[in-house]
């Protein structure tokens, strides 16, 4: 690896990959660092990364160097985009990393809101998005379609929030880039993918920004390889889920892995449980005035569970994000089956001893049943929400660790 020094540092790094890229790299690079110069509020260097090109991008991306002020060349003997963008970044000794593509297909404009996120610490990892609302995008129907396709992928197989994982316009905070890339596995194109995976396990705040992009028809990437091995990558994540431990940086309020200690989960379970018990209450007495009782607690169990899981998974066991969320609500509808149960037997035994129950004695016995319940469904969300492989995803500090 080969560069030239850089004796200023940036406030922005932007990296552009290239391989095998002679024609198109002066034309980008110069009228890049020009918009820069006029139009960008923030010291920005250009990082030229030729990854293993065997034509004459790397003597031209040395000469730029030598003659542009704010650019400099780096050069790998080894091919992948994904590990020319590691190791510039890594390198780098901006506060904020970036990179585009070399034909620079998406909208210059965008850059500023791009690393606006990482910079004011609004965001962890900024992307630019094609699918955004507010995007225009020129591509044949073809490339529409793989697009379109791959996301909802991404979207059904792992659960992510985020609408383009493989737009060629991204910028990271300099420390959160330190702290994540050693979890990234891929070395290639798959690596947008799997950086953005990663960050939203990791509970990284991700700032989709629209962009405007005209396809560039002379691309040099092969769809159908790319593809298969960006099948192969979503296969690994969805095999190996646990997010990444993200050395070098430390959450902003102190909440263990495993999230709050056992009192403080009894805690705010007994009291989401308080509240939850008072929406029952509610809403079986609103259903009673029509329908029998067995219905009545059926329809207020149902109703009163899937917000109760959601409280408890948010609030009692501090977990986030969209990760394994049917699993948590698997086991809050295992809960109430086991409510169901009870309370209905309940309701069952009272009948049988009473002739005519009392409306007040029918709701304090499955109120009474009820939390005999709370002791089960506690342990059975706390089984698999708390004992998850998931550790608490909290917002981070960009201040590195002590040492």
């Amino acid at each position: 690896m080969t560069a030239q020094a850089d004796p200023t540092p940036p406030i922005v790094d932007i990296v552009v990959p290239v391989y095998n890229e002679a024609v198109d790299l002066e034309p980008s690079v110069r009228r890049l660092r020009a918009y820069l110069d006029e139009r960008f509020p923030f010291p920005a260097r250009i990082t030229i990364a030729d990854n293993a090109s065997t034509d004459a991008t790397w003597a031209i991306a040395g000469r730029l160097a030598t003659e542009l002020a704010g650019v400099r060349a780096l050069h790998l003997d080894q091919k992948g985009r994904g590990r020319a963008l590691r190791t510039a970044w890594l390198a780098s000794d901006a506060k904020v990393v970036a990179y585009m593509d070399v034909d620079l297909s998406t909208g210059l404009d965008a850059l500023l809101p791009l690393v606006g996120g990482p910079l004011s610490g609004h965001s962890e990892i900024a992307t630019g998005s094609r699918l955004a609302p507010g995007a225009h995008v020129v591509r044949g129907p073809k490339r529409e379609l793989i697009s379109r396709s791959y996301n909802l992928i991404l979207r059904t197989a792992l659960g992510v929030r985020f609408r383009d994982a493989q737009c060629g316009f991204k910028a990271v905070s300099a420390d959160v880039a330190r702290a994540l890339l050693p979890s990234v596995v891929d070395q290639a194109w798959f690596f947008d993918t799997e950086l953005l995976v990663l960050a939203e396990r990791a509970g990284l705040r991700i700032l989709e920004v629209p962009v405007d992009w005209i396809d560039d028809p002379d691309s040099r990437v092969n769809v159908t390889s790319t593809a298969l091995a960006d099948l192969r990558g979503v296969g690994r994540l969805i095999r190996h889920r646990r997010p990444p431990a993200l050395i070098g940086l430390e959450t902003r309020r102190a909440v263990p892995a495993g999230g709050p200690s056992l009192g403080g989960q009894i805690g705010r379970f007994a009291a989401i449980g308080v509240v939850s018990t008072i929406a029952y209450v509610a809403l079986y007495s609103l259903i009673r005035t029509a329908e029998p009782a067995a219905l009545a607690n059926a329809a207020a169990l149902i109703a009163t569970t899937i917000g109760n899981t959601a409280a408890n998974r948010r609030l009692t066991f501090a977990v986030r994000g969209r990760a394994d969320l049917l699993r948590d609500h698997l086991a809050g509808m295992a809960g109430l089956g086991v409510a169901l149960m009870i309370t209905t037997v309940s309701i069952g035994v009272l009948d049988a001893a009473v002739a005519r129950p009392g409306r007040l004695l029918e709701l304090a016995v499955l109120v009474g049943a009820n939390a005999l319940a709370t002791i089960c469904r506690f342990g059975l969300l706390r089984a698999f929400i708390a004992r998850g492989s998931r550790p608490a995803t909290t917002p981070i500090n960009l201040e590195r660790t002590p040492s």
